[in-house]
Protein backbone atom coordinates (compact mmCIF):
# COMPACT_ATOMS: atom_id res chain seq x y z
CA UNK A 1 0.00 0.00 0.00
CA UNK A 2 1.34 2.92 -0.82
CA UNK A 3 1.77 6.58 1.47
CA UNK A 4 -1.17 9.21 0.63
CA UNK A 5 0.33 12.08 1.24
CA UNK A 6 -2.52 14.27 0.20
CA UNK A 7 -4.85 11.96 2.78
CA UNK A 8 -2.09 12.61 5.22
CA UNK A 9 -2.31 16.56 5.07
CA UNK A 10 -5.81 16.10 5.00
CA UNK A 11 -5.66 14.64 8.60
CA UNK A 12 -3.21 17.16 9.96
CA UNK A 13 -5.71 19.46 8.70
CA UNK A 14 -8.71 18.75 10.92
CA UNK A 15 -5.90 18.08 13.60
CA UNK A 16 -6.38 20.29 16.87
CA UNK A 17 -3.07 22.23 17.88
CA UNK A 18 -2.91 19.90 21.15
CA UNK A 19 -3.40 16.91 18.54
CA UNK A 20 -0.45 17.97 16.66
CA UNK A 21 1.85 18.21 19.53
CA UNK A 22 1.07 15.31 21.06
CA UNK A 23 1.86 13.66 17.09
CA UNK A 24 5.18 15.47 16.97
CA UNK A 25 6.25 14.48 20.25
CA UNK A 26 5.19 11.05 19.45
CA UNK A 27 7.47 11.11 16.06
CA UNK A 28 9.93 12.78 18.11
CA UNK A 29 9.77 9.86 20.59
CA UNK A 30 9.58 7.02 17.96
CA UNK A 31 12.69 8.01 16.03
CA UNK A 32 14.41 9.53 17.91
CA UNK A 33 14.82 13.17 16.20
CA UNK A 34 13.50 16.59 17.32
CA UNK A 35 11.49 19.22 15.64
CA UNK A 36 13.75 21.67 16.29
CA UNK A 37 14.42 24.42 13.59
CA UNK A 38 17.86 24.03 12.20
CA UNK A 39 20.39 27.50 11.81
CA UNK A 40 21.28 28.25 8.27
CA UNK A 41 24.98 28.40 7.97
CA UNK A 42 26.55 31.28 8.37
CA UNK A 43 28.43 33.35 5.54
CA UNK A 44 31.78 32.04 5.88
CA UNK A 45 30.19 28.43 5.89
CA UNK A 46 30.58 27.32 9.18
CA UNK A 47 27.22 27.14 11.22
CA UNK A 48 25.93 29.40 13.27
CA UNK A 49 24.15 28.33 16.11
CA UNK A 50 22.87 31.35 17.21
CA UNK A 51 20.35 30.77 20.76
CA UNK A 52 18.27 33.24 21.44
CA UNK A 53 16.79 32.23 25.04
CA UNK A 54 13.23 32.77 25.97
CA UNK A 55 12.48 35.58 28.43
CA UNK A 56 8.69 35.04 28.80
CA UNK A 57 7.10 32.16 28.67
CA UNK A 58 2.94 30.92 29.40
CA UNK A 59 2.09 28.71 31.89
CA UNK A 60 -1.01 26.35 30.43
CA UNK A 61 -3.13 24.14 32.61
CA UNK A 62 -3.83 21.15 30.23
CA UNK A 63 -6.43 19.91 33.03
CA UNK A 64 -7.68 19.06 36.51
CA UNK A 65 -6.87 15.74 37.36
CA UNK A 66 -8.33 14.42 40.06
CA UNK A 67 -7.96 16.91 42.81
CA UNK A 68 -10.02 19.72 41.41
CA UNK A 69 -11.09 21.81 44.64
CA UNK A 70 -7.14 21.86 44.91
CA UNK A 71 -6.26 23.13 41.92
CA UNK A 72 -9.00 25.80 41.67
CA UNK A 73 -7.41 27.14 45.19
CA UNK A 74 -3.98 27.01 43.30
CA UNK A 75 -5.76 28.55 40.39
CA UNK A 76 -6.83 31.15 42.74
CA UNK A 77 -3.34 31.83 44.52
CA UNK A 78 -1.73 32.10 41.02
CA UNK A 79 -4.31 34.65 38.99
CA UNK A 80 -5.79 36.69 41.94
CA UNK A 81 -9.24 35.70 40.41
CA UNK A 82 -12.21 34.69 42.26
CA UNK A 83 -13.75 31.17 43.02
CA UNK A 84 -16.17 31.55 39.82
CA UNK A 85 -13.46 32.83 37.38
CA UNK A 86 -11.01 30.35 38.67
CA UNK A 87 -13.48 27.49 38.42
CA UNK A 88 -14.74 28.22 34.94
CA UNK A 89 -10.54 28.77 33.86
CA UNK A 90 -10.17 24.64 35.39
CA UNK A 91 -13.42 23.46 34.14
CA UNK A 92 -12.76 25.21 30.56
CA UNK A 93 -9.00 23.33 30.64
CA UNK A 94 -6.41 23.57 28.16
CA UNK A 95 -6.61 27.18 29.14
CA UNK A 96 -3.19 30.01 29.60
CA UNK A 97 -3.32 30.42 33.47
CA UNK A 98 -0.21 33.00 33.29
CA UNK A 99 1.15 34.22 30.20
CA UNK A 100 4.34 36.44 29.34
CA UNK A 101 5.63 35.93 32.76
CA UNK A 102 9.18 35.47 33.12
CA UNK A 103 10.94 32.12 34.10
CA UNK A 104 11.30 32.09 38.02
CA UNK A 105 7.22 33.29 38.00
CA UNK A 106 6.37 30.51 35.40
CA UNK A 107 7.97 27.82 36.95
CA UNK A 108 6.88 28.87 40.43
CA UNK A 109 3.10 28.80 39.05
CA UNK A 110 3.64 25.53 37.88
CA UNK A 111 4.79 23.66 40.66
CA UNK A 112 1.87 24.84 42.30
CA UNK A 113 -0.49 23.44 39.27
CA UNK A 114 1.54 20.08 39.65
CA UNK A 115 1.03 20.13 43.06
CA UNK A 116 -2.16 20.75 43.71
CA UNK A 117 -2.74 17.31 41.36
CA UNK A 118 -3.15 19.13 37.97
CA UNK A 119 -1.48 18.84 34.31
CA UNK A 120 0.46 21.74 33.07
CA UNK A 121 2.95 22.62 31.25
CA UNK A 122 5.34 25.85 30.04
CA UNK A 123 5.18 26.90 26.57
Amino acid sequence: MAFDKDAFLTALDSMTVMELNDLVKAIEEKFGVSAAAMSAPAAGGAAAAVVEEKTEFNVVLLEAGAAKVSVIKAVREITGLGLKEAKDMVDGAPKNVKEGVSKADAEAALKKLLDAGAKAELK
